[in-house]
Protein backbone atom coordinates (compact mmCIF):
# COMPACT_ATOMS: atom_id res chain seq x y z
CA UNK A 1 0.00 0.00 0.00
CA UNK A 2 2.80 2.38 0.91
CA UNK A 3 4.50 1.62 -2.44
CA UNK A 4 1.31 2.58 -4.31
CA UNK A 5 1.10 5.94 -2.49
CA UNK A 6 4.78 6.71 -3.23
CA UNK A 7 4.28 5.63 -6.84
CA UNK A 8 1.23 7.91 -7.26
CA UNK A 9 3.09 10.85 -5.70
CA UNK A 10 6.05 10.28 -8.01
CA UNK A 11 3.75 10.19 -11.06
CA UNK A 12 2.03 13.40 -9.92
CA UNK A 13 5.42 15.11 -9.52
CA UNK A 14 6.50 13.98 -12.99
CA UNK A 15 3.23 15.21 -14.54
CA UNK A 16 3.44 18.52 -12.69
CA UNK A 17 7.07 18.96 -13.75
CA UNK A 18 6.15 18.21 -17.37
CA UNK A 19 3.35 20.81 -17.27
CA UNK A 20 5.64 23.46 -15.78
CA UNK A 21 8.32 22.66 -18.38
CA UNK A 22 5.75 22.85 -21.20
CA UNK A 23 4.59 26.32 -20.09
CA UNK A 24 8.17 27.54 -19.68
CA UNK A 25 8.99 26.42 -23.23
CA UNK A 26 5.77 27.96 -24.58
CA UNK A 27 6.53 31.32 -22.95
CA UNK A 28 10.12 31.24 -24.21
CA UNK A 29 9.01 30.33 -27.74
CA UNK A 30 6.62 33.24 -28.13
CA UNK A 31 7.51 35.22 -31.23
CA UNK A 32 8.31 38.86 -30.73
CA UNK A 33 6.02 41.04 -32.79
CA UNK A 34 6.84 44.71 -32.14
CA UNK A 35 4.88 45.99 -35.17
CA UNK A 36 1.09 46.15 -35.53
CA UNK A 37 -0.35 46.80 -38.99
CA UNK A 38 -3.64 48.53 -39.86
CA UNK A 39 -5.22 48.98 -43.29
CA UNK A 40 -7.77 51.44 -44.65
CA UNK A 41 -9.03 53.14 -47.81
CA UNK A 42 -9.78 56.86 -48.00
CA UNK A 43 -11.82 58.32 -50.85
CA UNK A 44 -10.23 61.52 -52.21
CA UNK A 45 -12.36 61.98 -55.36
CA UNK A 46 -15.06 60.15 -57.34
CA UNK A 47 -12.69 57.45 -58.60
CA UNK A 48 -9.47 58.04 -56.62
CA UNK A 49 -8.59 56.50 -53.26
CA UNK A 50 -5.64 56.39 -50.93
CA UNK A 51 -4.80 53.00 -49.49
CA UNK A 52 -3.20 53.39 -46.06
CA UNK A 53 -0.95 50.67 -44.65
CA UNK A 54 -0.03 51.90 -41.20
CA UNK A 55 2.65 50.46 -38.90
CA UNK A 56 2.47 51.14 -35.18
CA UNK A 57 5.91 50.29 -33.83
CA UNK A 58 6.71 49.36 -30.22
CA UNK A 59 9.02 51.58 -28.21
CA UNK A 60 12.75 51.27 -29.00
CA UNK A 61 12.09 49.39 -32.28
CA UNK A 62 12.19 50.73 -35.84
CA UNK A 63 11.01 49.70 -39.31
CA UNK A 64 13.11 50.44 -42.35
CA UNK A 65 12.08 52.76 -45.15
CA UNK A 66 11.45 51.52 -48.69
CA UNK A 67 14.84 53.15 -49.35
CA UNK A 68 16.58 51.86 -46.24
CA UNK A 69 20.21 51.97 -47.29
CA UNK A 70 22.71 49.12 -47.61
CA UNK A 71 22.20 46.13 -45.34
CA UNK A 72 18.73 45.69 -43.84
CA UNK A 73 15.74 44.50 -45.83
CA UNK A 74 13.76 47.57 -46.89
CA UNK A 75 10.00 47.65 -46.47
CA UNK A 76 8.34 46.64 -49.73
CA UNK A 77 4.68 46.57 -50.69
CA UNK A 78 3.26 44.69 -53.65
CA UNK A 79 -0.33 44.62 -54.83
CA UNK A 80 -2.01 41.67 -56.47
CA UNK A 81 -3.42 42.33 -59.93
CA UNK A 82 -7.01 43.52 -59.81
CA UNK A 83 -8.80 44.44 -63.06
CA UNK A 84 -10.87 47.08 -61.23
CA UNK A 85 -7.88 48.98 -59.81
CA UNK A 86 -5.09 51.02 -61.39
CA UNK A 87 -2.15 52.02 -59.18
CA UNK A 88 -1.47 55.76 -59.41
CA UNK A 89 2.23 56.41 -58.77
CA UNK A 90 4.50 54.85 -56.19
CA UNK A 91 3.80 54.10 -52.54
CA UNK A 92 4.79 57.09 -50.39
CA UNK A 93 5.79 57.19 -46.73
CA UNK A 94 4.25 59.53 -44.17
CA UNK A 95 6.06 59.72 -40.83
CA UNK A 96 9.14 61.08 -39.11
CA UNK A 97 12.04 59.65 -41.12
CA UNK A 98 15.22 59.06 -39.10
CA UNK A 99 18.61 58.81 -40.74
CA UNK A 100 21.69 57.52 -38.98
CA UNK A 101 24.87 55.54 -39.48
CA UNK A 102 24.58 51.94 -38.30
CA UNK A 103 27.88 50.33 -37.34
CA UNK A 104 26.43 46.80 -37.67
CA UNK A 105 25.43 47.33 -41.29
CA UNK A 106 28.24 49.85 -41.90
CA UNK A 107 25.79 52.06 -43.75
CA UNK A 108 23.64 55.16 -43.42
CA UNK A 109 20.11 53.90 -42.84
CA UNK A 110 16.61 55.36 -43.18
CA UNK A 111 13.94 54.14 -40.76
CA UNK A 112 10.82 55.01 -38.80
CA UNK A 113 10.08 54.71 -35.10
CA UNK A 114 6.68 54.79 -33.38
CA UNK A 115 4.52 55.08 -36.52
CA UNK A 116 4.69 55.22 -40.30
CA UNK A 117 1.92 55.30 -42.90
CA UNK A 118 2.58 53.84 -46.34
CA UNK A 119 0.15 55.44 -48.80
CA UNK A 120 -0.68 54.19 -52.29
CA UNK A 121 -3.03 56.16 -54.55
CA UNK A 122 -5.30 54.12 -56.78
CA UNK A 123 -7.98 54.80 -59.37
CA UNK A 124 -11.07 52.64 -59.63
CA UNK A 125 -11.94 51.71 -63.21
CA UNK A 126 -15.60 51.25 -62.30
CA UNK A 127 -17.88 52.08 -59.37
CA UNK A 128 -17.99 48.51 -58.07
CA UNK A 129 -16.83 47.50 -54.60
CA UNK A 130 -13.60 45.56 -54.62
CA UNK A 131 -10.71 44.49 -52.44
CA UNK A 132 -7.08 45.54 -52.87
CA UNK A 133 -4.94 42.60 -51.82
CA UNK A 134 -1.22 42.32 -51.52
CA UNK A 135 1.81 41.56 -49.44
CA UNK A 136 4.24 43.66 -47.48
CA UNK A 137 7.70 42.65 -46.38
CA UNK A 138 9.45 44.44 -43.53
CA UNK A 139 12.33 44.13 -41.11
CA UNK A 140 12.34 45.49 -37.59
CA UNK A 141 15.33 46.18 -35.35
CA UNK A 142 16.20 47.76 -32.03
CA UNK A 143 19.60 48.70 -30.57
CA UNK A 144 20.30 45.07 -29.60
CA UNK A 145 18.97 42.92 -32.41
CA UNK A 146 17.07 42.59 -35.65
CA UNK A 147 14.25 40.18 -36.26
CA UNK A 148 14.17 38.24 -39.53
CA UNK A 149 12.24 39.87 -42.39
CA UNK A 150 8.54 39.11 -42.23
CA UNK A 151 5.87 38.85 -44.94
CA UNK A 152 2.34 40.01 -44.15
CA UNK A 153 -0.65 39.61 -46.46
CA UNK A 154 -3.32 42.31 -46.46
CA UNK A 155 -6.75 43.02 -47.92
CA UNK A 156 -8.28 46.50 -48.05
CA UNK A 157 -11.99 46.90 -48.85
CA UNK A 158 -12.88 49.68 -51.26
CA UNK A 159 -16.54 50.60 -51.37
CA UNK A 160 -17.36 53.49 -53.73
CA UNK A 161 -20.97 53.60 -52.55
CA UNK A 162 -20.17 53.65 -48.84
Amino acid sequence: MLKKVKYRMAVKKIILSAIVLFFAIAVQAQIENPVKWAYSAKKISADTYELHITATIASKWHVYSQNSGEGPVPTSISFDKNPLIKLDGKTTEVGKLSKSYDKNFKSNLNYYSNKVDFVQKIKLKTAISTIAKGKLTFMVCNDEKCLPPKDVSFAIKINPKG
